[in-house]
């Protein structure tokens, strides 16, 4: 499907769910998400939701008890910050509540700033974390020099940084426009909400942050850049060997993100470029900006807007918001085929999907024709059949028929 095609799709299925719903935002979250829960709560006591997401206990993988410390840590913080500013930050059920209102006449929200909270309170929940302060990072990056700049984003540049203990880290510098700063704050928050309790070899590792001047994250600095720069930007072919090994890396990062943390998290921006290499080729996904805690007895959200990555959206995403675990399966099949191929998600010139292209192929089992040309025959078959059948079963356009990605690591 093209991508001009899945943009006028986007635009009729938000207009249909939110006159089908009949609900409003009282508080937007970071990025006006409308979450409409199948509960009247986040709490793992109530039930009455009649299709329930299975328990995830049973799930061998399932070994990480909920931190109830550690909860307690971030309702505390997100009080004392809610006192300074009436913004309520409902993306983060750890930090707050999860609220549901009928449409109603809102009062005007007074404005936020980014100086609004004390970033010292973060340090109580998370005291391994660093508060860095802006003349720290500016000298860290020679002055956020271009030269040093090593991504760029709608909403962020980062910068590869120095720290005086010779330490070599990236530095997250959110960018918006200032008149959008009430949203740049709440959208930091949700973030180190998040990554707070996200701790797994396949996951980026928080360093510390900033509010001085700005908004910043300080993060490990992978060596080998991300597994977009590697198969789409360098002139040097990556081998399957350490292809398999960055598909093995990223299901098993996801596997935890869905199933080994204390509450469940769907990513809803996984793509090649948010998957940095450490020095070993480890996989580590990265950019939790777009994430979602999914509470336990939920099956999925519906949000709005759509938020992601053209060619990576499963459909039922596109068409009608939903998000859910599958949300992140249907991703990383799209990452598979682009590790198998080394073609891009949507080809830059025909605008043509990858999933598109490459189901005839699967459903021939055509491993001559999909296999990326740069790996010649240099690879092993019996792992190559293994990721091109996961990645049929994952881009799968039925939701339910994409496996778990606890059966993935299996």
């Amino acid at each position: 499907m093209a991508v001009e095609e899945m943009e006028k799709k986007i635009k009729g299925s938000q207009e249909t769910e939110l006159h089908k719903n009949d609900l409003s935002i009282e508080d937007p979250s970071p990025r006006c998400v409308l979450e409409i829960p199948v509960m009247s709560s986040d709490s793992d006591n109530s039930s009455s939701c009649s299709s329930c997401s299975p328990d995830k206990s049973s799930s061998p993988l399932s070994t990480t008890p909920p931190n109830v410390s550690s909860f307690h840590q971030w309702n505390k913080m997100i009080e004392s910050i809610k006192k300074k500013s009436i913004r309520r930050f409902s993306v983060i059920p750890l930090l707050a509540s999860y609220e549901l209102t009928r449409k109603k006449k809102q009062p005007k929200l007074s404005p936020c700033s980014e100086n609004d909270f004390d970033c010292d309170q973060i340090l109580v929940a998370k005291p391994s974390w660093r508060n860095f302060t802006f003349d720290e990072l500016v000298a860290a990056t020679d002055n956020f020099n271009p030269e040093n700049m090593i991504g760029k984003g709608g909403h962020a540049e980062v910068y590869k940084g120095v720290l005086p203990d010779g330490e070599t880290v990236a530095i997250k510098k959110l960018t918006r426009h200032a008149k959008e700063v009430e949203e740049r704050v709440s959208d930091f928050l949700s973030e180190l909400g998040i990554i707070a309790h996200v701790n797994h070899p396949n996951a980026a590792r928080l360093r510390g942050f900033s509010c001085d001047r700005g908004l910043h994250f300080v993060l490990e600095y992978s060596s080998h850049g991300s597994l977009a720069s590697l198969l789409f930007g360098s002139e040097e072919c990556l081998d399957w060997k350490k292809r398999y090994k960055v598909a093995l890396g990223i299901a098993d990062g996801l596997s935890y993100l869905h199933n080994d943390c204390p509450r469940r998290i769907i990513h809803r921006d996984i793509k090649a470029s948010n998957i940095l290499l450490s020095q070993d080729y480890e996989a580590q996904i990265s950019d939790f900006g777009l994430a979602k805690w999914l509470p336990e007895h939920w099956p999925h959200h519906i949000v709005f807007p759509i938020e992601g990555t053209f060619g990576y959206l499963a459909p039922e995403y596109f068409m009608h918001g939903i998000v859910d675990e599958k949300t992140d399966v249907f991703a990383f099949g799209v990452l598979l085929l682009e590790i198998i191929t080394g073609r891009r998600a949507v080809d830059t010139d025909s605008r043509q999907s990858i999933v598109m292209w490459a189901k005839p192929l699967l459903e021939k089992n055509n491993m001559e024709e999909i296999v990326d040309p740069q790996l010649g025959n240099d690879f092993d078959e019996t792992e190559m059949k293994r990721v091109m059948q996961t990645a049929s079963m994952c881009i799968h356009h039925v939701s339910t028929m994409r496996p778990d990605m606890n059966r993935v690591c299996v």
